[in-house]
């Protein structure tokens, strides 16, 4: 006899249902944007965008000095469409329902849980400028973890509980065994000795940390030449924008990719600086390069970044523009690739996950089901010619970083 999940609405319940259990990233970000994309069914390109807070700053004497309210955006592309395909015959429709969910459909809703986590891995490492660590090297130490949360509170991420660290499998077995020696709950030490990972759910030095085999890997551009900074007060002093471009050159003469997306650089005299306080951290910002960028015949290069230079104003998130002839200076070695273990805070990175139009309203078997802030969508068609039965299994779904200040990666080997 046929199994229940030859019923679309059961077949796609227990799809979501194993999605959203193998779903690591994805449940440690913010989803509060979903609701802003409607009831209805969504399309690839739809964008929100999403409100970051107005910034202030302080008078000082009697005299009344009003400020603009600013409110700025960050914008969430739904641009993913992501999907399994399998075909199967018609025999195994009559395996048992268990028999059928663990050799049919664990496999393939567990590919598409990874796919949608690496996709934010990815994004994260191509927006976020944030960086610590030793290249080469894997954290073997707990002053490793220190360093990811002083880069947290240099720019004021809350301390709330809301913290989370991913590490690679080579990051955390080199961490665990370093740390095993440390002051720690029973049952914490007894997860490192016989998992050989850390508690995901619990706080290690302010932080939830995972081991993450979707960690994103960096390879950095071509590089080539003495960049240096070609342009004196480069930046906006007024307002805010999200990404912005700094005139360089120096760079080898001759038309060529230098930079690729996801590279990191520093900028000489161009410190951060804390985002409420404004104090300087004595530390150079970090830039994120957006996007593949070649230099011209001449050496010429425009970088364009994230963030932007802003050197005064309540969005001031550096000390002064980038010196007149400083060194650029590309973080790691040319086209060499190093892991980038990510900690974030919750609202650093938001995901959207919304529904695609139910293809059952042209006559065929399927189902859309959405739960807990996950949809997929399941569609099946017979091939009568070879019994067989093709069948898909979508998500559209777009990421975005509203506060890449709230993140940090951390480089490794």
């Amino acid at each position: 006899m046929a199994n229940a999940y030859q019923n679309p609405v059961m077949y796609t319940n227990e799809c979501l249902r194993i999605l959203k259990n193998e779903i690591v990233l994805g449940k440690t970000v913010s989803r509060a944007q979903e609701d802003q994309f409607g009831k209805d069914a969504m399309k690839i390109g739809d964008t929100i965008n999403i409100r970051r807070p107005a910034r202030f700053t302080v008078s000082s004497g009697a005299a009344f000095s009003a400020q603009d309210y600013t409110e700025t955006s960050i914008p969430l592309v739904v641009n993913s469409q992501k999907h399994c395909d399998t075909s199967f015959t018609s025999s195994d429709l009559t395996l048992k329902m268990q028999d059928f969910s663990d050799r049919v459909l664990k496999p393939k809703m567990v590919q598409l849980a990874q796919q949608i986590d690496i996709d934010g891995y990815v994004n994260a490492k191509n927006t976020v400028g944030n960086l610590t660590g030793t290249f080469g090297t894997s954290p073997n130490n707990v002053s490793f973890l220190f360093d990811v949360g002083k880069k947290l509170d240099d720019f004021s991420t809350p301390r709330d509980g809301k913290r989370y660290i991913a590490l690679d499998q080579g990051s955390t077995a080199s961490l665990v065994t370093s740390m095993t020696g440390f002051f720690n709950a029973v049952p914490a030490v007894s997860s490192q000795f016989t998992e050989g990972v850390f508690i995901e759910g619990t706080n290690t030095v302010g932080a939830k940390i995972a081991m993450s085999q979707n960690i994103a890997r960096h390879t950095v551009g071509p590089l080539g030449g003495s960049p240096v900074v070609n342009g004196a007060a480069q930046g906006i002093a007024v307002g805010w924008a999200n990404t912005g471009s700094l005139i360089t050159n120096g760079w080898t003469a001759a038309a060529a990719q230098r930079l690729a997306a996801g590279d990191v650089y520093t900028a000489v005299g161009c410190n951060s600086v804390n985002p409420v306080t404004k104090q300087n951290t004595g530390q150079l910002m970090q830039f994120c390069v957006v996007a593949n960028q070649s230099s011209d015949g001449a050496g010429n290069l425009t970088i364009l970044s994230s963030p932007a230079i802003i050197t005064a104003g309540p969005f001031q998130n550096v000390s002064a523009s980038p010196t007149n002839g400083g060194a650029i200076v590309v973080n790691g070695t040319a086209a060499t690739a190093y892991a980038r273990n990510l900690a974030w805070h919750q609202d650093a990175f938001a995901l959207a996950v919304v529904p695609l139009i139910d293809l059952a309203f042209a006559g065929g078997w399927g189902a859309v089901r959405s739960q807990d802030g996950f949809s997929l969508r399941v569609f099946r068609q017979a091939a009568i010619s070879t019994d067989t039965v093709g069948n898909r299994v979508d998500s559209l779904y777009g990421w975005a970083t509203p506060y890449p200040e709230q993140a940090t990666q951390q480089v490794s080997a």
